[in-house]
């Protein structure tokens, strides 16, 4: 049964602009992953959001998004907007403000029988749109060639209880087009893919456990000539322009598994906090990250900086002697204290005077493979500011640029040989009713056509070892890396 009907619809009309229709099913032998698989559709944009809280237990929801008909893309200077059928060619140096302004039309009526999240636009925020906003230079090649935004309108979305079982099938009514046409479209849309979830059928696969092999893959950059780099950054902090700078390494391969295969070994490797499946035509993000650039609901803004991370331990006990040791660590705490910082100067842009706070400070975060120290920063949002304002004020992370954050991008831009593209920027949604959750596109792969691309940072400071932060790096980037092996030899 349809969540309202035909007059419902029309009455609601008269008052908001985008009006959720959907219905509930008991769906407890369905995984979100199967939702994808199932209701993907080639000539669509199709995308999937995931959560393990903390890397150990699920999060309560899971998002299966569909869309065609409403896309955002912008790469310097210059954007596009397809909207049902006709495309709008822009310039701007504010893509972000472009953006926005496509959201203010969009008002949304609230369903209390929903989630947080229902609709509205989702994909990236890649790490070269900065350049629009601060003193950075964009002049390095760009191998990959993303976009550097690239975010979609729901169509469909499939909300997924894990608690429950239920999943709400859900399509947005337009009332900017004819309201009784645009029902009988999300009605139809709703009903099948009700049948496809019940129809289709999805079979299991195996993979063999495979270690990378470091040799299979391309990096950017020698390690004589990252350790170069680093020395280089060094100099700029001895002479008192920064005090951290995060630079990175990107490694790429020819890749002959399947984008699908990836992210299900990723997700059972490596559970964290944002997992994400986007297929956005030719290109195919995949990631795993474990911390939020900004959250914005109900007026409160958010961020969690992570910084600190030891291994997991084979026992409780040597877990808990890895915690005390990395608590103990000036040099890790040190680190941590001016990302909390950097964190309160970015939240208190946007927030009112005297309501941000440091809610969590230091507290350990224990994940499938290593733990992390982190913290956790919040505040009121500014009368008048929007989702799209919190996420210009935080982006990018001080944790994948440096510290004071412009002077240490404009070094990272002289220093590292390419963009950056997705990597270090951000993948999440702006919601109808104007929240936001951004994950930091770490522990992320990009693949385009048939070569798979990923890329680790490090953090550099005054007493940094070079060759040391080359492995760094390296070992960062195998847990992706094994992915990907490990993706390459599936079977059915």
């Amino acid at each position: 049964m349809l969540s309202l009907n035909l007059n419902q619809v029309k009455e609601l009309s008269k008052n908001y602009s985008v009006i959720p229709l959907f219905a509930e099913v008991l769906a407890d032998t369905e995984t979100p992953l199967s939702l994808f698989l199932k209701l993907k559709k080639e000539g669509h944009y199709n995308i999937l959001l995931e959560s393990a809280e903390g890397g150990s237990k699920w999060g309560r929801y899971s998002f299966v998004i569909r869309s065609s008909s409403f896309i955002f893309k912008y790469k310097k200077g210059y954007g596009e907007v397809f909207k049902r059928g006709k495309v709008w060619c822009f310039e701007s140096k504010d893509p972000l403000e472009v953006l926005k302004s496509l959201m203010r039309d969009l008002v949304p009526y609230k369903d209390e029988r929903l989630p947080r999240f229902w609709g509205g636009f989702v994909g990236y925020i890649g790490y070269d749109v900065v350049k629009c906003y601060e003193p950075v230079k964009d002049e390095k090649p760009d191998p990959i060639g993303t976009y550097d935004i690239f975010m979609v309108l729901t169509d469909l979305v499939v909300i997924h209880d894990n608690l429950t079982g239920k999943i709400k099938i859900l399509s947005p009514i337009f009332v900017d087009v004819d309201v009784e046409e645009s029902y009988k479209r999300a009605k139809v849309s709703i009903e099948t893919a009700i049948e496809d979830i019940f129809t289709k059928s999805i079979f299991p696969v195996n993979y063999e456990e495979k270690e990378p092999h470091l040799s299979e893959w391309h990096a950017n950059m020698r390690k004589e000539e990252f350790e170069s780099l680093v020395i280089k950054a060094k100099e700029y902090i001895a002479r008192g322009d920064i005090i951290q700078v995060v630079p990175s390494l990107r490694f790429s391969k020819n890749f002959k598994g399947r984008p699908e295969d990836l992210y299900r070994i990723l997700r059972f490797l490596n559970p964290s906090p944002y997992m994400y499946y986007l297929e956005l035509g030719h290109v195919k993000v995949i990631g795993s990250s474990p911390e939020v650039l900004v959250r914005l609901e109900d007026g409160k803004v958010e961020t969690r900086p992570i910084a600190g991370t030891r291994r997991r331990g084979l026992t409780e006990e040597e877990d808990k002697a890895l915690e005390e040791e990395l608590l103990r660590d000036e040099k890790e705490r040190a680190e941590h204290l001016m990302l909390v910082d950097l964190a309160r100067n970015d939240i208190g842009k946007v927030s009112k005077q005297g309501s941000v706070r440091v809610k969590e400070f230091m507290t350990i975060e224990r994940y499938s493979h290593v733990m992390h120290i982190v913290s956790h920063v919040v505040g009121d949002i500014q009368e008048g500011l929007s989702a799209v304002d919190v996420i210009k004020a935080t982006f990018p992370a001080g944790t994948v640029s440096g510290a004071p954050k412009v002077r240490a991008m404009q070094i990272i831009e002289e220093l590292e040989p390419e963009r950056r593209g997705i990597y270090a920027g951000c993948v999440g949604y702006i919601s109808f009713q104007g929240n936001t959750d951004m994950a930091i596109a770490i522990r992320t792969a990009v693949i385009r056509g048939d070569e798979v691309f990923l890329q680790a940072g490090a953090g550099i400071v005054a007493d940094s070892d070079p060759e040391k932060e080359w492995w760094e790096i390296v070992s960062k980037a195998k847990a992706l890396m094994k992915a990907v092996s490990m993706a390459e030899t599936q079977r059915t």
